[in-house]
């Protein structure tokens, strides 16, 4: 599925991987209530196990972001094909983290987390 992509296609994916992690914890930390989700927020029920795992995951994805983002920058004169490969193990893998977090995996989940620095050291390395 990622196979193939350009890197601005695999930043865009990124982004909206984010985006839909961000609205799913909010969601499911709003449970649906439209007058909650569009509020203040001042007056949040205390969130369920898995809003608290979908919030932790989406707040991990925004921190990797930023890495990854900068990364891409970084790369954009260097080997290309490389670059690539890094960001399609990079965004495989926060996609399967996000699963397994909300599945409440811990061990599992903190080894595709590492496979996801993987794939941005691989990108980082392409830039060299």
């Amino acid at each position: 599925m990622l196979r193939g992509m350009t890197l601005g296609h695999l930043a865009l994916a990124a982004a909206i991987l984010t985006w839909v992690m961000l609205m799913t914890s909010s969601m499911l930390r709003t449970k649906g209530d439209l007058r909650l989700g569009t509020g203040n927020r001042d007056a949040l029920p205390e969130p369920t196990p898995l809003a608290a795992r979908a919030d932790r995951a989406a707040k991990n994805m925004l921190e990797n972001l930023v890495l990854f983002g900068v990364i891409l920058l970084a790369v954009s004169g260097g080997n290309l094909a490389r670059a690539t490969l890094g960001a399609e193990i990079f965004l495989a893998a926060r996609v399967v983290y996000w699963l397994i977090y909300l599945a409440g995996i811990p061990g599992l989940r903190t080894v595709v987390w590492a496979v996801s620095v993987v794939g941005l050291g691989i990108m980082a390395c392409a830039g060299i």
